[in-house]
C-alpha cells in the first residue's frame, strides 16, 4: 500500500460471502428437523419455515437498502495506489470472522428442530438467499454504472462483515475489469 493506498474489498463479495454457508447450515439443520416429530408436527413446521424463509429472504434482501444507495451513487474514483483484494481472501476472511456465529445459528436452528421441525433451517436458508438477492442487486447496479464498488478492508469491522457499518463513511469505484469477481461478487469465468 504503497504512496497511501488502501486495501480494498468488493462490496458485493463481503455481502455474498456469508449466503453459501447460511444457506447450507440452514438446509442441513431443514432436513435434520424433519425427521423430528417436533411438539407442532412437521406440517406446522414446514409451514411455518416457509413463511420464516420468504420473509427472512426479503427482509435480509432489502436491509439498509438506502444506504447501500447512497454510498454506491457517491462512490469516488480508486487510487492506482489502492491494492484491491482477491475475492477468495475476502470471503475466507468473512468466514473466519464469522464461523462462531454461523455455529451458534445452526446449533439454534437444530435444536428448534426439536419443537418447531424445519422452522429454524428454513429461516437460515432464507437469510442466505437474501444475502444472494442483496448481492445481485448490487451486481445491477455495477453494471449499470459500469463500475465495480469497494470499501477499504480497515473500515469492515473485526468480523470483516459489515460493507456498509458506521465506520464505512464511502467506497470506491474502479472499472468493471478490475479484480477477479465478476459484478455482484460471483466469481469470473
Amino acid at each position: 500500500m504503497a504512496r497511501g493506498g488502501q486495501g480494498l474489498a468488493r462490496v458485493a463479495v463481503v455481502v455474498r460471502a456469508g449466503a453459501a454457508p447460511l444457506w447450507w447450515c440452514g438446509v442441513l439443520a431443514a432436513g435434520i428437523g424433519l425427521l423430528l416429530p417436533g411438539l407442532t408436527g412437521r406440517r406446522i413446521g414446514v409451514l411455518a419455515g416457509t413463511a420464516l424463509f420468504l420473509v427472512t429472504a426479503v427482509v435480509v434482501a432489502y436491509w439498509r437498502r438506502k444506504r447501500y444507495d447512497s454510498l454506491v451513487r457517491a462512490a469516488a474514483r480508486a487510487s492506482k495506489h489502492d491494492v484491491l483484494q482477491d475475492r477468495a481472501v475476502t470471503v475466507r476472511n468473512w468466514r473466519r470472522g464469522h464461523r462462531w456465529w454461523l455455529l451458534l445459528a445452526f446449533a439454534v436452528a437444530f435444536g428448534s428442530g426439536f419443537a418447531v421441525p424445519a422452522a429454524g433451517g428454513m429461516l437460515l436458508a432464507g437469510a442466505g438467499v437474501g444475502l444472494w438477492w442483496k448481492a445481485a442487486r448490487l451486481g445491477r447496479l455495477e453494471r449499470a454504472g459500469q463500475a465495480l464498488i469497494w470499501v477499504r478492508v480497515d473500515w469492515l469491522g473485526p468480523r470483516a462483515g459489515a460493507p456498509v457499518g458506521k465506520p464505512v463513511r464511502a467506497v470506491r469505484a474502479t472499472g468493471v475489469a478490475a479484480g477477479d469477481a465478476a459484478p455482484g461478487g460471483a466469481r469470473r469465468h
